[in-house]
């Protein structure tokens, strides 16, 4: 199947990136939020951007003003009839997700892929909402999708070995280095990742180290590019805790959230996105 048109849903910082990339590799799209307002605040990150590439002189004007020529904004999903494939890219909620798909299958052509951006839920109870479960297929892009390399090919229980073969194609179009993966809680990335950030929390709440510690510690001992703490802070505390919290309830004790992650998150310390988590944001 030839991918030319990709919807992505929802316009935050995952679905932005991913149809930067998405746009990038020549593809049309359309990017798609509850509100034209949310959209176009997606388009106007992926232009500040791109206008960034353009002034440090990693892009041509001629291009930037190309891609963004190939992306249109839109509210309701509609807008996503005639895609080949469609990036959810909404809030890790199963229930959201479900009744997003559902709605997606009623509306889209038959052939359509459907792909999840999940970090954790699984793919085949995903899979089940809609009448299209062998072309489903989860697609975990790193945060951030425009720069990040690995792409998580999530295959779920139905899922066809056409629909994986064209998703790492599509992949590779846009840059990414796809690593195909079973479906199983987690998966591989956030599985490893976010055991490992759970236990810097630990550390910081039983008085291991200091917050400075512990982050220079990973950084410098295992060559980590953010520590532990920064990086929770970047991903989102709520993000961190509720994926989690399907892996402790997935996969039993080691994956218990932190009390002091959770005691966060009620206390709105969300982070970059709140302006305070394990540091102070402007």
């Amino acid at each position: 199947m030839n991918i030319r048109k990709i919807a992505v849903i929802g316009a935050g910082t995952m679905g932005s990136g991913i149809a930067q990339v998405a746009a990038q590799s020549n593809h049309e799209v359309v990017l798609e939020d509850v509100k034209k307002e949310l959209a176009e605040a997606g388009l106007e990150k992926i232009r500040k951007r791109l206008e960034k590439m353009a002034s440090d002189g990693r892009m041509e004007t001629n291009e930037k003003k190309s891609i963004l020529a190939r992306i249109l904004t839109a509210a309701g999903l509609d807008s996503c009839r005639e895609a080949d494939l469609v990036i959810e890219a909404a809030a890790e909620k199963e229930e959201v997700k479900k009744e997003l798909f559902q709605e997606l299958d009623r509306l889209c052509r038959k052939e359509t892929i459907f792909a999840t951006n999940t970090s954790a839920i699984s793919i085949t109870r995903l899979a089940r909402a809609t009448e299209r479960p062998a072309q489903f297929i989860g697609m975990h892009f790193m945060n951030p999708a425009h720069k990040m390399k690995l792409l998580e090919v999530v295959r779920g229980l139905v899922t066809s070995e056409e629909t994986v073969n064209v998703i790492a194609a599509v992949a590779e179009k846009m840059g990414k280095t796809p690593v195909v993966v079973n479906d199983y809680p987690g998966f591989v990335a956030s599985r490893l990742i976010m055991h490992g950030l759970n236990d810097a929390i630990f550390c910081l709440q039983e008085g291991v180290a200091s917050r400075d510690g512990i982050d220079t510690i990973m950084k410098l001992g295992a060559n980590h590019p953010m520590g532990p703490l920064e990086l929770a802070d970047f991903i989102g505390l709520d993000i961190c805790l509720a994926t989690l919290d399907l892996l402790h309830a997935e996969l039993g004790g080691k994956y218990r959230p932190c009390p002091l992650l959770r005691k966060m998150v009620e206390g709105g310390k969300l982070g970059r996105k709140s302006g305070e988590g394990f540091y102070a944001y402007r």
